[in-house]
């Protein structure tokens, strides 16, 4: 287990062992089975008892940090890909996030890839996935988000969590008609999420990371600020909108896509996506296609991390996202210049103790 026990608290310590006992029956289950599994349990959590008793466990210390106009309890968050329907982020609010990240969104249900498409890489601490952005559309999203939209207006604006949607384009969609997929969803969601994230960065929707490409993403990210622009001037309100980019992107296209995204005015960056990079892998399912998450995608995310920062020089804020296994990765994040840090694989290793843990050291 990758635990620095000595730096923890009695409490979390037995919750630590709580989970060791739990993941290797986790781990006898397909990846995907086990995470629809503990999905399912979490989801729960939105309903008492269950609510106290993870608040209970869970509940992080107030590290407060403020990014893209949003206050955030902790610089903590759930990245993109964990719950892609909306189903359990009441129940992940339990957890210590700062900000949930759902999604990947589409307009419309899509089966995804065909299975198998999760693969752990246990002797790496890595995980593998070729899902394709399976989920049950936009409408069901859209629908189990109002909750979050109703209490925060009966709280006076007052977030208890900060949720984003990250959106993406169907499968059968044309590159050259993405953007009309990922306007429709805007509409959708500008009223119901705190920000959104506009994903051209997966690795297994093909062709979609052309999209990253200068010429692509200039013709994309105008349309998406033309029309936030539009809907700002109907009264629909400001809703920040950052965009997620790949960790295998060389140096010019790095800063061509970092040029489009400050021209049209979006409000940040998150770096980065899954790698299709397979560099020291020893488990034998390292051939496998998709993107690779975990531990040996820290050092490439952390590079492209410090290259952005350096780009950009504090005029955008950026998330950071990709091998944060412990809270000493997630402080490396924060002191290379990260607003926010965004966790998942590390999840699967650690459990959800790790949260806690990292914030408790910040």
């Amino acid at each position: 287990m990758p635990w620095n026990v000595t730096a923890i608290s009695p409490s979390a310590n037995r919750n630590l062992d709580m989970y060791s006992l739990f993941r290797p029956l986790l781990f006898k289950l397909d990846p995907e089975t086990a995470h629809h599994l503990t999905l399912q349990i979490i989801h729960l959590g939105a309903y008492q008892p269950l609510n106290l008793f993870l608040r209970a466990i869970y509940t992080a210390p107030e590290k407060p940090v403020k990014a893209f106009g949003l206050h955030f309890h902790n610089p903590i968050g759930l990245a993109a890909g964990y719950d892609k329907d909306g189903l359990a982020w009441r129940g992940l609010a339990t957890l210590g996030f700062g900000h949930i990240e759902v999604g990947t969104v589409t307009p419309r249900p899509q089966p995804g890839n065909p299975k198998p498409r999760v693969f752990r890489l246990v002797e790496d601490r890595a995980v593998i996935n070729r899902m394709g952005f399976p989920g049950l559309g936009a409408d069901v999203v859209a629908r189990r988000l109002r909750f979050h939209t109703l209490s925060r207006l009966s709280n006076g604006n007052k977030r208890q969590v900060i949720v984003g949607v990250n959106l993406g384009k169907n499968k059968d969609t044309p590159l050259e008609n993405a953007a009309n997929d990922y306007i429709t969803l805007m509409r959708q969601f500008m009223p119901l999420a705190d920000y959104l994230v506009i994903n051209v960065s997966s690795p297994n929707t093909v062709g979609l990371r052309r999209l990253q490409g200068r010429e692509m993403l200039e013709g994309l990210l105008g349309a998406i600020s033309k029309e936030r622009e539009n809907m700002a001037t109907g009264r629909r309100g400001y809703t920040p909108i950052l965009v997620k980019l790949a960790p295998d992107l060389s140096g010019e296209e790095l800063d061509d896509a970092l040029e489009v995204i400050e021209r049209t005015g979006m409000d940040g960056v998150i770096a980065t996506n899954t790698t299709l990079g397979r560099e020291g892998l020893r488990s034998k399912q390292r051939e496998e296609t998709g993107g690779l998450s975990g531990e040996p995608l820290r050092v490439r995310s952390e590079a492209v991390l410090r290259s952005v920062v350096k780009k950009l020089d504090g005029r955008l804020p950026v998330v950071s996202v990709g091998g944060i296994m412990s809270p000493e990765d997630a402080q490396r994040r924060l002191d290379a210049g990260a607003a926010l840090v965004q966790v998942y694989t590390g999840l699967v290793y650690a459990g959800p103790g790790l949260v806690k843990q990292i914030v408790q050291k910040l």
